[in-house]
């Protein structure tokens, strides 16, 4: 995923002026009146439900606050944060499963909607050419009708809060707006697209570098005190650098960490740091107590080759291993060529067809990513080791021996262990993924039989986990498959 904001000439004039549908005069004006404007739509309610000039329920109806402009300016208390537990997605037990790049607009039928839900989506990042405030709200209703929710990108408002403007005390400071002025075209989006009950949130910035952390606190902290009942998104470039995800977690304060690499380069090649850039993110959403949120790579593209289905089930079962909390596909429909980013196919071709990336998809999400990912979402990671393989990848921890896991032998295999959220509960959970994309994997799980009082291995087609004996367990992994096990301590 690339990131359309550029740097600017300090020579060209500023957008202050181009904010679309208003002037920066008329946003002034916006924001000294919008306090007044939604009390009175919220004073409506009492005595019939307030409707937007588009005829769908205003915002203040629909359970929205009607907070007013500028509580966020200087001097005020930032908003409070929600915990993940509370907001779309990242709360509830669902695991999250998600898409970038959608069907373009003039395919947005509700057919193509029911066929994402089918393949066992549960949200859309909206994208591919929907850029009209029309459009997203047809395709909030096609989402709505089908069961999925979504995260809008590219709204005009929001990024001229978050993406094309800092947010300044000082008008004077070139592209910039108020506090105040940020409210105003967040309450404009917030308005319109609030009333669909499949709006999750907004994504306020794909891959920003550091110095727009400032700002981007601000944005979430407005989004926080006008709708705290949506998520507030935004994704990260890939990176080594483990002081770019702490600082993003320390300064923006966000409801989640996600971010984008993508392993499989091409003539066979892996990326070698991507288990490097995997633990450091980790590392991140454990200090800020937050879920992790990866990108996976589902077609070619410069320098980068067409995932196999175990390549797909791979870099889904690694990620889980490194403590994911939601899954997101890069991408769902093809790019066109005119790009020029040498996309090949993803799960649906340019012209709409499916590819078989399409089905094994639906039977990764269908039929395994679901119902583990409703195991571990509660889960806090504790560790995360490569067995048997050396050398190890830059980032990579080998395994040592833990009180309830002696051995670890056999085939490469990468071991994501988790605990319950209750300090009090000796029980572990254990992911045993297979280190290989291409080839079958065996491998021997030695517990401590002093301290496991017992072993359930996971069956997700049955939902729960199967008693054995205590003693070692039997692991046998196709390429890029993973198993989960249980072991209640003693």
């Amino acid at each position: 995923m690339q990131s359309p904001h550029q740097i600017l000439d300090p020579s060209r004039p500023s957008r202050r002026s181009l904010l679309l549908g208003a002037g920066a005069t008329a946003l002034t004006a916006a924001a000294a009146t919008a306090a007044a404007t939604t009390t009175a739509a919220a004073t409506t309610t009492s005595t019939g439900a307030a409707t937007s000039a588009a005829g769908a329920p205003s915002a203040a109806a629909a359970g929205f606050g009607a907070a007013g402009v500028g509580a966020a300016g200087a001097g005020a208390a930032p908003a409070v944060v929600p915990s993940p537990d509370t907001l779309p997605l990242t709360g509830g037990p669902d695991f999250p499963i998600g898409l970038f790049w959608p069907p373009h607009p003039y395919a947005s039928t509700a057919q193509r909607f029911a066929e994402i839900k089918n393949a066992g989506f549960d949200f859309i990042i909206s994208g591919n050419y929907a850029g009209d405030g029309n459009i997203f709200q047809y395709q909030l209703g096609l989402a709505r009708d089908a069961g999925l929710k979504m995260l809008i990108s590219d709204d005009i408002q929001i990024r001229n809060m978050s993406r094309w403007f800092s947010i300044s005390d000082t008008p004077t400071d070139f592209l910039s707006v108020t506090p105040a002025e940020a409210s105003a075209l967040y309450i404009r989006a917030r308005d319109a697209y609030g009333p669909y009950s499949s709006l999750a949130g907004f994504n306020f910035y794909d891959e920003p570098g550091a110095g727009w952390f400032a700002t981007l606190a601000k944005a979430l902290s407005i989004s926080r005190e006008l709708a705290p009942q949506l998520l507030p998104y935004i994704n990260l470039l890939p990176s080594d650098d483990a002081t770019y995800y702490r600082n993003f977690v320390d300064v923006v304060q966000p409801s989640l960490i996600s971010f984008d690499r993508y392993p499989l380069l091409s003539e066979g090649r892996e990326d070698a740091n991507y288990f490097h850039n995997w633990a450091i993110v980790r590392d991140a959403a454990l200090h800020g107590d937050i879920p992790a949120w990866v990108y996976i790579q589902t077609l070619a593209y410069n320098n980068h080759r067409e995932p196999t289905a175990a390549e797909l089930l791979w870099q889904v079962n690694i990620s889980l291993a490194y403590g994911a909390k939601g899954i997101q596909y890069f991408t769902y429909w093809t790019p066109e060529a005119a790009r020029g980013e040498g996309f090949g196919p993803a799960l649906i071709t340019v012209d709409g067809k499916r590819t078989s990336r399409y089905d094994a998809a639906k039977q990764i999400n269908t039929g395994w990513l679901h119902q583990v990912g409703r195991e571990l979402k509660p889960l806090v990671s504790e560790s995360v080791v490569h067995a048997n393989e050396t050398p190890l990848p830059n980032g990579a921890v080998g395994f040592t021996a833990t009180n309830l896991v002696s051995a670890i032998s056999g085939d490469s295999v990468v071991v994501g262990t988790f605990r319950s959220r209750d300090a009090a509960s000796g029980d572990r959970w254990v992911l045993v993924a297979n280190r290989s994309h291409s080839a079958r994997a065996r491998a021997v799980v030695a517990v401590n039989e002093q301290t496991v009082g017992s072993v359930g291995v996971f069956q997700p087609a049955r939902q729960t986990y199967v008693s054995q004996r205590v003693g070692p367990v039997q692991v046998s992994l196709d390429a890029g498959a993973a198993t989960l096990i249980k072991l209640a301590a003693k």
